[in-house]
């Protein structure tokens, strides 16, 4: 709370430590881009990376997007720090298979971007590539139940973003869908 009472937040601030987190838990906007560059490459063959960067940036720059990071990244850190209740601290810190809230957190981010999202988040979870392969590591001290599965949904929802331009421009629509 401020000093007159009411809560406020400045959305840049909110952006900032989206971003800090991220890159203190080890996942660039370059990572999630060859994310997107994975799923969509072979729809879009002269895609670039950097084409997906402006994707993945309008995906983070959105405040549910960056609110579900803020959350999720949280809960691993206090799982890491042996800081939540049991049972719930032995199923994070384990990233137990029944556990399905991390994968409901990520859901929220793909929901903004429609269908297709849904379906490229399946995907991609279930093939884990690039960044998502060492988020998933049980081997180092972190934990990332969260962060790999909200990784995949940043991505999964850039790429349903690019797809949706992409149809747009065959089709002459000169308004983007899903900003």
């Amino acid at each position: 709370m401020t000093q007159t009472g009411k809560y406020s937040l400045n959305s840049n601030e909110v952006a900032q430590a989206t971003y800090k987190l991220l890159e203190e838990r080890g996942v660039t906007t370059n990572h999630i881009a060859e994310l997107v560059h994975f799923l969509q490459s072979h729809y879009i063959p002269e895609l670039t990376v950097e084409d997906c960067i402006v994707h993945v940036e309008a995906v983070l720059s959105k405040r549910e997007v960056q609110n579900a990071i803020l959350t999720g990244i949280q809960l691993d850190i206090l799982a890491e720090q042996g800081q939540l209740l049991q049972p719930l601290q032995a199923m994070i810190e384990n990233d137990e298979g029944l556990y399905g809230c991390d994968e409901i957190l990520a859901l929220s981010i793909v929901n903004v971007y429609g269908s297709i999202g849904f379906t490229n988040f399946g995907y991609i979870d279930k093939v884990k590539p690039g960044i998502l392969v060492k988020l998933n590591e049980k081997s180092d001290k972190e934990t990332h139940t969260f962060l790999d599965d909200i990784v995949g949904a940043i991505a999964a929802s850039a790429a349903s973003r690019l797809a949706h331009r992409k149809q747009a421009e065959r089709e002459g629509v000169t308004t983007p869908p899903l900003d």
